[in-house]
């Protein structure tokens, strides 16, 4: 008999990547979502979101991260004995306090999918495991659904955290920098003088923006990240100042500092080699 997963939030983009990665493993789908339209002849659709999950053997929410807690406590008194409840946010805190106050009738399953929908096989891509209750039995049913991902074991604050690194800084600095060259009127001209620096950000931050506006707010809505947005913001004033100043050892002495400190950590110059090599990938295409 197959086994049975609700996905909901299923017409959305992630939703639709999970829905299509099931269906492929021989589960059962059923998809319920209020506000998008649900693709693919195979699913099947429900009408409410308490008929989706009532016979689910699993349930994975690819929903809004603010709507996920409350979704939780919703959805969790009314699954079946024995049943999971996936979770797949951004923002672990308020979703993991929700988790660990289900019944115990249900499993949960707290992992953050290191990937967007665009990749077409899971294998070697990341997944953060988030603890809720039984570390061990939630990470050995997680892997037994997501075979070949990599998986990383954090708890709920450390994941926050660093997330806000992660996506957060990388997502704030992306939006501004695709804010300020969608202003560019000779944008063509830009591209055509440009190096392998510019190529490679612009790609980077032009992939961020095909994702929704909902998401992007809800990562760079992130607590955490204002620490690590203040960071940036003293150290961008910190740098435009000296310059203005011509404070030129005050500058090279930060970035001495930077690449030292970086060098202990990773290999610079095979950094700039991967680089150039991306680059050339794709100008190849």
């Amino acid at each position: 008999m197959k086994k049975s997963i609700t996905v909901v939030g299923a017409g959305g983009q992630m939703g639709q990547w999970f829905s299509k990665y099931f269906l492929s493993k021989g589960f059962e789908v059923t998809g319920y979502d209020e506000e998008n339209k649900i693709k693919g002849k195979d699913i099947i659709q429900s009408e409410s979101l308490v008929g989706a999950i009532l016979k689910a053997d699993y349930v994975i929410l690819c929903t809004p991260t603010r709507r996920t807690p409350e979704i939780i406590r919703l959805i969790a008194k009314e699954m079946k004995r024995g049943t999971y409840l996936i979770e797949i946010s951004s923002e672990k805190g308020k979703a993991v306090s929700s988790l660990s106050k289900m019944p115990a009738k249900i499993n949960p399953i707290c992992i953050h999918p290191m990937f967007g929908p665009g990749i077409k096989n899971i294998k070697g891509h990341n997944i953060i495991s988030v603890p809720v209750k039984d570390a061990k039995k939630e990470l050995t049913v997680a892997k037994s659904l997501f075979e070949g991902a990599n998986f990383v074991t954090i708890d709920a604050v450390e994941h926050d955290k660093k997330i806000a690194v992660i996506l957060g800084l990388t997502h704030l600095l992306n939006l501004v920098f695709a804010n300020i060259i969608s202003k560019d009127e000779k944008i063509a001209l830009t591209e055509k003088m440009s190096g392998t620096t510019f190529t490679v950000q612009k790609i980077l931050a032009e992939s961020i923006m095909t994702e929704s506006p909902e998401l992007i707010e809800t990562i760079i809505a992130n607590p955490e990240i204002r620490r690590v947005a203040e960071d940036l913001w003293k150290d961008v004033g910190r740098l435009l100042t000296a310059v203005q100043e011509s404070k030129t050892e005050e500058v090279i002495t930060y970035i001495k500092s930077c690449q030292e400190r970086l060098a202990t950590k990773t290999d610079l110059d095979a950094s700039y080699k991967k680089l150039t090599k991306m680059v050339n990938a794709v100008e190849k295409k």
